[in-house]
C-alpha cells in the first residue's frame, strides 16, 4: 500500500484541520493508492514495450510528404481499428517513416492502457529461439502471448532459416485473432517467399495477416537522407 503511505502524512493533516469524516479519509487514501497503482502499472507498460527513442506522432512533421495523409493518421491514433483486432502493414522504401508512426501508434495504446509490445524482427527471432532456454526469452514470450498489439518491425529485411520461419508462423498463428499487429516492411508479398525460401509458408503467413489488415503504402525519398545532418558549421 505505498500509494496510501505516501499520501498519508498529508491526508492526516488535512483531516485534523478540515472536518473530514471518517469515510472522506478512507476514500482519500484509497484514490490516492488507485493512482499510484495507475502510474506504475503504466511504468511498467512503457519499459515493456520497448519503444524506440522517437515515438512521439504529435511531433509527425505533415510537410514530409509520403503518402498519408493527415485525417488517416488521425483515424489510425482513434485505435478503433486496434479493438476490432484489426491489423496493419506499413509498407515502403526505406525512410518513409514505417517504423516511426508503428511506434508512435505502439506509444498511444500504452498510453490507453493496451498490452502494447515494439519488437523488431530480429528481437522475435531471437526470442523465439532463446525462449525454452532463458528466463528473459520465456518471459518476454509470455508477455506477447497475453499482448493486445505487437509490433513488428523490419519483417523480411533479410532471409530467414526455415526453423525460424516455421516458428513464426506458429506464433502469429496463435494469435492472430486475438491480438491486432502493426507489420512494416520494405519488401512486397511477393517477395516475402524469397526471404522465408518457401512459398507455401509465406503464402499461409500472409493470408493470416491479410485476413482482417488495412495495408498502407508509403512512398517519397528517404526522411532521414533528406534531413541529414553534418559536423560542419560553414555554410560554403
Amino acid at each position: 500500500m505505498s500509494g496510501m503511505l505516501a499520501c498519508l502524512d498529508q491526508a492526516l493533516r488535512e483531516a485534523e484541520t478540515g472536518s473530514m469524516s471518517y469515510l472522506d479519509f478512507t476514500i482519500r487514501l484509497l484514490e490516492s493508492e488507485a493512482l499510484h497503482r495507475e502510474k506504475k502499472d503504466a511504468e511498467r507498460r512503457l519499459k515493456t514495450a520497448r519503444l524506440p527513442r522517437s515515438n512521439d506522432l504529435n511531433m509527425y512533421d505533415y510537410t514530409f510528404d509520403n503518402g498519408l495523409t493527415k485525417s488517416r493518421m488521425t483515424q489510425l491514433r482513434e485505435l478503433d481499428w486496434l479493438d476490432q483486432i484489426y491489423n496493419i502493414i506499413l509498407m515502403g522504401p526505406s525512410g518513409t517513416g514505417k517504423s516511426y508512426i508503428a511506434a508512435g501508434l505502439c506509444a498511444d495504446a500504452v498510453q490507453k492502457g493496451y498490452n502494447a509490445y515494439f519488437r523488431t524482427m530480429d528481437d522475435i527471432i531471437s526470442m523465439l529461439k532463446m525462449k525454452d532456454f532463458t528466463q528473459s526469452a520465456k518471459a518476454d514470450y509470455k508477455r506477447l502471448m497475453k499482448a493486445n498489439l505487437i509490433v513488428i518491425d523490419d519483417i523480411m529485411l533479410f532471409p530467414v532459416e526455415k526453423p525460424q520461419a516455421v516458428a513464426l508462423f506458429n506464433l502469429i498463428n496463435q494469435l492472430y485473432e486475438k491480438t491486432a499487429f502493426i507489420i512494416t516492411t520494405n519488401k512486397s508479398p511477393s517477395q516475402w517467399a524469397k526471404m522465408l525460401d518457401d512459398e507455401v509458408l509465406a503464402t499461409a503467413l500472409l493470408d493470416r495477416l491479410l485476413f482482417r489488415c488495412e495495408v498502407i503504402n508509403l512512398s517519397g525519398k528517404s526522411f532521414r537522407i533528406k534531413n541529414r545532418k553534418t559536423i560542419f558549421n560553414e555554410k560554403n
